[in-house]
């Protein structure tokens, strides 16, 4: 095998499940975390839902490890089961007795809630864990909702587990599954590795498999590229990174190329998606020309209407720039940046309501209904992972200011807004006139003007409630117009899990997640209508 040839005990990319290459990301940590929440909170539901191979099934083991000693735990690997497939089964995990011969729904629900009573007299929990959710039929999950009315004066006796892809979260939305969404406890999330992550996994594999201190198989622009093929969903990560190491194996390289990983890129993704893995701001699907910009900017491309010529002022300015510059006309991209800001402006309001720019736009106060805030940069990754527009701050060889409306990198080119469709720059060129600065709009709550913090009240604490309401999915936010403890203790959990500062109060940087959850930022109005801050 491989592994010899690069001095490994054995081969760190198998997909089989071992523990001894766990990796616990931050987000699996948050993952795990809000799971026991919800085991101790006393009832309800828990939903954790992710993309196939991102790690659910790690994170059950770890759960099932942490559970105190005195737990009966059911666990349902199939469910394709209907409702009464279903309740014999969990009598049968729980090596609970029942009438076999002929059972009913009543009869199981009886057994079972015998059982669950004298767990409790016992001081004992029950936890019932049904994975591949997504599958079960809504009469199923209706009655196993009603299995959470098996309960005492002071809590309920059955605590319920369900992990499922995305769609699970879509289903629960459905009307006739109101009640059962209401009553999840707690409910996450599990998102793919950051290129952060994704290295310190592949790094961490190759370490427990014997890797050499100081020996480096998957060099840092090999490992982007993984990551970019991947979108960080560990499974694909150990598929593609095993298939990278066969042919440097079998072509006697001692280390990874950019090569190799277009190799197995095809071979483990097929051609079309390892192509596509490198556009990152076009989709192409059916018959569309097309479907979307990665950065929210679809809509621009979809208008019907061609889309519309730069502002008298970003004209102006951006001819400014060529004359001092003396630059070609291909450079239509650099404009000074007050016309970039209006030309960002205009993408994300809508032309129509593009002089409503208020003046002093980035002067560090809060506006309606977009706000601006400039920050700093190191890599293109960091650009690209806030999916959407943005504004460079450059400084041309001439030292004058400039400025270019970015939209995202393509292969080896930035995308950057020529006021009438996208133009390619190549990062080389690019990147001798930008220091890291860039700017962008975003969309703050109703009423907000600072920091929230304990005790505050206010229109934007009502908006901040909200939005964690939709996010969880409840029809009552945990506050009115208040902040109180309740909602100190969900932003901090979201902070965590954001890997911000947790110390429950809401800056912008909370905000700017938070849009980031809710997509808030990239709703657009329409063109000719008034544009309102909307939830």
């Amino acid at each position: 095998m491989y592994h010899q040839y690069f001095g490994l005990n054995e081969a760190p990319f198998s997909i089989a499940v071992n523990p001894r290459y766990l990796f616990m990301s931050p987000r699996h940590r948050d993952a795990l975390a809000h799971l026991l929440y919800g085991v101790g909170s006393g009832g309800g539901f828990i939903l954790l839902t992710g993309e196939v191979g991102t790690g659910k099934t790690t994170i059950n083991r770890c759960l099932l490890e942490q559970l105190p000693d005195a737990t009966d735990v059911a666990i349902i690997l199939n469910p394709a089961l209907d409702a009464l497939e279903l309740l014999a089964t969990v009598c049968d995990e729980l090596g609970i007795d029942y009438q076999r011969d002929r059972p009913t729904l009543k009869t199981l629900t009886d057994s079972l809630h015998g059982f669950l009573l004298q767990n409790h007299a016992a001081g004992r929990r029950t936890v019932l864990m049904i994975d591949e959710a997504q599958h079960l039929d809504y009469r199923v999950l209706e009655q196993i909702r009603l299995l959470t009315n098996l309960e005492t004066n002071s809590e309920k006796l059955l605590q319920i587990i369900l992990i499922g892809q995305p769609e699970l979260a879509q289903l629960l939305q459905q009307p006739e599954l109101r009640q059962l969404n209401q009553r999840i406890t707690a409910r996450y999330d599990l998102a793919p590795l950051s290129l952060e992550e994704t290295s310190a996994y592949i790094r961490h594999r190759l370490q427990v498999a014997g890797l050499a201190p100081g020996r480096e198989l998957f060099p840092p622009d090999v490992v982007r590229g993984v990551h970019r093929v991947t979108r960080g969903i560990p499974r694909l990560i150990n598929v593609l990174c095993d298939r990278i190491l066969l042919g440097c194996y079998g072509r006697n390289r001692q280390r990874a190329d950019q090569t190799m990983l277009k190799l197995a890129a095809r071979e483990v993704m097929g051609e079309e998606l390892a192509g596509r893995s490198h556009s990152r701001w076009l989709a192409v699907a059916g018959g569309a020309a097309v479907v979307s910009l990665l950065l929210g900017l679809g809509w621009w491309l979809l208008r019907p209407q061609s889309a519309p010529p730069a502002s008298p002022v970003a004209t102006a300015e951006a001819t400014q720039v060529a004359q001092v510059e003396n630059t070609a006309t291909g450079t239509d991209w650099l404009l000074t940046t007050g016309g970039a800001l209006q030309q960002l402006w205009q993408l994300q309001i809508g032309e129509e309501a593009a002089a409503t720019m208020p003046a002093g736009l980035c002067g560090g106060e809060i506006h309606f209904p977009l706000s601006c805030l400039r920050e700093q940069a190191q890599t293109w990754q960091e650009l690209v992972e806030l999916e959407r527009p943005l504004l460079l701050e450059l400084v041309t060889p001439a030292r004058s200011a400039a400025a270019a409306v970015f939209l995202g990198v393509e292969d080896d080119n930035a995308l950057l807004w020529a006021g009438e469709a996208p133009a390619r720059v190549a990062l080389t060129e690019l990147a001798p006139l930008w220091r890291g600065g860039y700017r962008l709009l975003w969309r703050p709550p109703a009423g907000f003007d600072g920091p929230l913090a304990l005790g505050d009240s206010g229109p934007a604490v009502a908006a901040v409630a909200a939005m964690f309401a939709r996010i969880d999915g409840q029809q009552q936010p945990l506050a009115s117009d208040t902040y109180n403890n309740a909602l100190a203790t969900r932003v901090r959990l979201f902070q965590r899990r954001q890997q911000l500062q947790a110390d429950g109060i809401v800056g912008v940087q909370t905000l700017l997640r938070l849009n980031a959850a809710l997509g808030r930022d990239r709703e657009l109005v329409a063109l000719g209508k008034d544009h309102d801050d909307r939830l």
